[in-house]
């Protein structure tokens, strides 16, 4: 997909608008880990001409960007809502700091759950870390407040969390760019600040006092200038709300007064409490947890929220008509589609038909190898959260008898055990239990799940040039495993059963690392291994002149792109 970034007007996803209004601010690089839904922005953004990363995890991304916004320069960190799970140990910290350039953390929140484990509401991190929080409703928001949340972020010098969600990052509007002209450059410099920016007790407490300053300053900003709509209409029935629920609300409701906020935290208080006396009733409108509503009983506004019920999946136009009438009786039960299942001719299913055999219990991890937990191979037992495999399957194995614990086997994909699962090595090199431990690593080459993205694992930047490969070999070897053994699933002669099931009878730490390209990134990945080689001849053939070198090794790239 191409986004064409001088047409005045664009269909665009709230993704793809991000993306464009970070090539409009001028943004030094975007950083993050694929997720659904928010993975196309950075995708988007290289496209566009911009500089954009994939980093090992979420923390890393978010302590790079950081390193930029010290830098004076401008960075758009992206990650889905369990993905700032990650990313809050620097969070926490980076609130404290005073930075230079902007900021910008991108929380794609999945209500619903259609590609995650979870349904947290990311809205909490906002108050909790001390953060000010943008929600935009469609993809011409999500443009305006990207620009708005780089202003907010230097003005301020405090990191802003974007805060979109699955329909608001995948659903298409017309979006209006500004002129280029309206967004001020800014150029990279370093400013020594240390009592600013060393989080040592002495310099953090005062910190804390500054930062609780500035979000006083910022919810005065928002009462007084902050992005907040009044739509007018019927003063019988007020109806407050923010993000996606916002448009559904306007077409559930069209001829009650509909206030949307756009900047969550800090509330525009006084704005509400005025728009709350113009009004017979006051209703909320908010998708997931009643963060909104709590927040407004909180302040003594007398609002209504929503039956629990609402708390759970997405909000439709449908439901929202329901909510405002205080409807409790069942829903509509959605019709069942067909469960997913893992690619025919996927190298996982001869593991997991192997773990399923043996009767192995498995600690599983977050990957499309997760789909091992559904018939015919039922062959999964745990999975919690991006690098859990190996930890939990360590934990079975030190409180299992022996007969039991012999039966564990941890499974964790390539671009997961960059992610997280190398602590957990670590660990299990550190701490192993009296019957040893078995990790699989199911090594596909990309990350599947999200789109089959680049990792460290791969040897390919998000823009498939050729880079440093991690070897999951040698790293397991200098960790210190004992036993670490590499495989071709295509090796015929290769009976994973009987060694899954020799293994097993073991005391000693083991790593299998299991290797098949993905299926559907096959093809292409013999077509980015063919550039890198174009771009070493070419390099050798006119290393005198750097122009050849690059348009060589580009040109392959751009075709997929394209």
């Amino acid at each position: 997909m191409t986004v064409h970034s001088l047409e005045p007007r664009q269909l665009m996803s709230g993704d793809d608008a991000v993306a464009l209004a970070c090539i409009h601010a001028g943004v030094c690089l975007g950083t993050g880990y694929p997720g659904t839904p928010s993975t196309e922005i950075l995708e988007t953004f290289n496209q566009l001409g911009g500089k954009a990363q994939w980093a090992p995890n979420e923390k890393v991304a978010l302590e790079v960007g950081l390193g930029v916004a010290f830098a004076g320069a401008r960075a758009i960190v992206t990650m889905k809502h369990v993905g700032l799970n990650v990313a809050a140990d620097p969070l926490f910290t980076a609130a404290y700091t005073d930075i230079d350039g902007g900021l910008v953390i991108v929380s794609a929140d999945d209500p619903g759950m259609a590609s995650s484990q979870n349904e947290q509401d990311n809205r909490y991190y906002a108050r909790a870390a001390g953060v000010p929080m943008l929600e935009p409703t469609d993809a011409q928001q999500a443009y305006d407040y990207t620009l708005l949340a780089f202003w907010v972020a230097e003005r301020w010098k405090i990191p802003v969390l974007l805060r979109l969600t699955t329909r608001v990052c995948h659903a298409k509007t017309v979006v209006k760019p500004r002129p280029s002209s309206a967004i001020a450059p800014v150029s990279a410099s370093f400013r020594r600040d240390i009592p600013a920016r060393v989080m040592i007790p002495a310099y953090a407490k005062p910190a804390h006092r500054r930062l609780r300053d500035k979000l006083a300053a910022i919810a005065a900003w928002n009462d007084a200038e902050g992005p907040v709509e009044d739509s007018g209409g019927s003063a019988n029935c007020g109806i407050i709300a923010t993000g996606v629920a916002a448009m559904h609300a306007r077409e559930a409701a069209p001829t009650v007064r509909h206030l949307t906020v756009g900047m969550t935290y800090p509330l525009p208080l006084q704005r509400i409490r005025e728009f709350a006396s113009e009004v017979k009733q006051l209703v909320v409108v908010e998708e997931g947890e009643p963060l909104l509503y709590e927040a407004l009983r909180a302040a003594g506004l007398p609002v209504i929220g929503k039956p629990d019920r609402y708390r759970f999946g997405e909000l439709d136009v449908a439901r929202v008509r329901r909510l405002l009438a205080q409807n409790n009786s069942p829903e509509p039960v959605p019709a069942k589609g067909k469960p997913p299942e893992l690619c025919p001719g996927c190298a996982h299913r001869t593991v997991f038909q192997a773990l399923h055999d043996l009767d192995c219990i498995v600690a599983g991890d977050i990957g499309c190898y997760t789909l091992g937990v559904l018939p015919p191979f039922s062959a999964m037992d745990t999975c919690v959260c991006m690098g859990a495999s190996v930890g939990v399957g360590l934990g079975l194995r030190h409180a299992l008898p022996k007969s039991q614990a012999r039966r564990v086997v941890s499974v964790i994909g390539d671009s997961t055990f960059v992610h997280s699962g190398l602590t957990g090595l670590a660990e299990m090199a550190y701490n192993p239990p009296p019957t040893g431990h078995l990790l699989l690593i199911l090594d596909n080459g990309t990350t599947a799940m999200t789109g089959q993205q680049e990792h460290p694992g791969t040897g390919r930047t998000l823009n498939h040039a050729a880079t440093h490969r991690l070897d999951f070999f040698k790293v397991c070897q200098a960790l210190g495993i004992h036993n670490v053994q590499l495989f071709s699933a295509n090796d015929r002669e290769v009976d994973l059963k009987t060694i899954i099931a020799d293994q097993l009878t073991r005391s000693e730490t083991a790593v299998f690392i299991i290797q098949q390209p993905c299926v559907l990134a096959a093809p292409k990945i013999r077509l980015y291994e063919q550039a890198a080689v174009n771009e070493t001849v070419a390099k050798e053939s006119c290393s005198a002149t750097e122009s050849c070198a690059i348009a060589a090794s580009s040109q392959l790239f751009q075709l997929f792109n394209e």
